[in-house]
């Protein structure tokens, strides 16, 4: 529950700031070329070529299915989605995604990159996620010359480690030589690690990286999940990142920072003389979250477990409000320091709560963006910004989050102005999705569902 403050290295800039690789797979160690996308599952899916096709890949993709958007987090595809058996699409990477996973022991290595979903002329698909994502920051920086900054943090549960007590020393090093290898791992893979530390709960640790451009933040959630994984089914360990693994325990949240800088990558969320430090900008930006919240939680907790973490006491979002360094609104304004020179205006962000790893973050970080416009352009109210001190009998008229997936997919059936930032056949298959992961767990009570999502990621 760290906020990562770290300013970003440089200006931040739409696209990707990642460097490619440049060796060849066969350099690293690699037999194998993975090109993926993430889907509505938040589940990575892709497919191989032989490294010795690395360049040709890179070039012309590789073949996809306008159906697999439609797979579930369980596995069986939607029955009831709008693509059918037609189309054909390719999954284009993006250079600058690459990493390598390196051999290890009887594990052979693996390039990954992170990939468009095209048509099979390269044009844009509209129900690519990724596409989603980079033509929110484009409308952003036409319309109000302003690009976003991001980080995120994750939360997991790592299962096959002595039991210890939260935030000690011990689970530290009981999650050795994982922990070490995980840093390591992800600082080759460019995805600059910040913060690495036993959790709250039963076995969970936190990984932060480093804030950068919002596609690269997204790009790196995506990959952080599938390295840290892998890693740990090679040390004899399981990682998941479910919101929950029991209904009534600490749940594994995804914590998603945003500020906005303007084109010379000057901060501008920051003005010392307002409530709370947030800028008028920062305030508008935050009123659009606020008024469509309901809806954008039907994107960034859609699993069928994911609202039984969203309630009060938990220490995760329950009502819809802004405030000051509390960690059960939905918009939490984080703290800054002095120390060592610090500059509160560079690491001034806004933390959104109500996400977690069920989500897809190319579309989660994306719906918060076009909120976020909606609020800077449309004619919505200024939020309040609540103390720090706010007790609780204060927040009784706070608007309530749904308390369900159904609740939040019926929000989003009934705000359109959400329901307009999608492609039609997106935004249906994502609600018969959903629908159809809700029917494939009736009959459960909540500890079977939650151990049922707790297994898928």
């Amino acid at each position: 529950m760290t906020a990562p403050c770290t300013p970003p290295r440089g200006a931040a800039v739409p696209g990707s700031s990642r460097t490619p690789l440049e060796e060849s797979p066969m350099d690293s160690g690699s037999a194998t070329v993975f090109v993926a996308t993430c889907d509505l599952a938040g589940q990575v899916r892709g497919r191989a070529v032989p490294a010795a096709d690395h360049d040709a890949v890179l070039r012309t993709g590789t073949g996809w299915v306008p159906a697999n958007l439609a797979i579930s987090a369980f596995g069986p595809i939607c029955p009831d989605n709008v693509f059918g058996s037609l189309g054909d699409l390719r999954l284009l990477p993006d250079p600058a995604t690459g990493v390598d996973i390196p051999a290890d022991g009887d594990h052979p290595g693996l390039r990954l990159y992170l990939a468009d979903q095209t048509l099979p002329d390269g044009e844009p698909w509209p129900n690519c996620p990724r596409t989603f994502l980079r033509d929110a920051l484009a409308e952003l920086r036409e319309r109000t010359g302003l690009v976003v900054t991001a980080a995120v943090e994750h939360e997991f549960m790592l299962d096959g480690l002595p039991p210890s007590l939260p935030f000690s020393l011990r689970r530290h090093r009981d999650a050795e030589p994982f922990g070490s290898d995980l840093v390591r791992l992800l600082t080759r893979a460019g995805l600059e690690p910040e913060n690495w530390l036993p959790e709250f709960g039963d076995g969970q640790f936190e990984i932060t990286l480093r804030p950068s451009d919002a596609l690269t933040a997204a790009d790196r959630a995506v990959l952080l999940r599938e390295l840290v994984r892998d890693l740990a089914r090679r040390r004899g360990l399981s990682a998941s990142f479910a919101p929950l693994r029991d209904p009534a325990g600490v749940g594994n949240g995804v914590h998603l920072h945003l500020s906005l800088r303007d084109v010379e990558g000057r901060p501008v969320l920051h003005d010392p003389a307002r409530p709370g430090g947030l800028s008028a900008t920062g305030a508008r930006f935050a009123a659009g979250i606020l008024r469509h919240a309901p809806a954008l939680t039907a994107w960034t907790a859609p699993s069928p477990v994911s609202f039984l973490r969203l309630a009060p006491h938990r220490w995760s979002a329950a009502g819809a409000f802004l405030a000051e360094r509390n960690r059960e609104a939905l918009l939490r304004i984080c703290p800054t320091t002095r120390l060592g020179g610090g500059d509160p205006a560079a690491q001034f962000n806004l933390e959104y709560r109500a996400a977690d790893a069920a989500a897809n973050p190319w579309l989660a970080l994306g719906v918060l963006v076009r909120a976020g416009l909606e609020g800077l352009t449309g004619d919505y109210d200024e939020p309040v910004v609540r103390p720090e001190d706010t007790g609780e009998a204060d927040l009784a008229d706070v608007p309530r989050l749904p308390r369900s997936l159904e609740e939040a997919l019926a929000a989003l059936e009934a705000d359109k102005v959400v329901q307009s930032w999608f492609d039609p056949r997106l935004l249906s298959t994502h609600l018969s999705l959903k629908r159809y992961e809700l029917a494939q767990l009736d009959g459960l009570d909540d500890e079977a569902r939650t151990r049922k999502v707790f297994d898928v990621y």
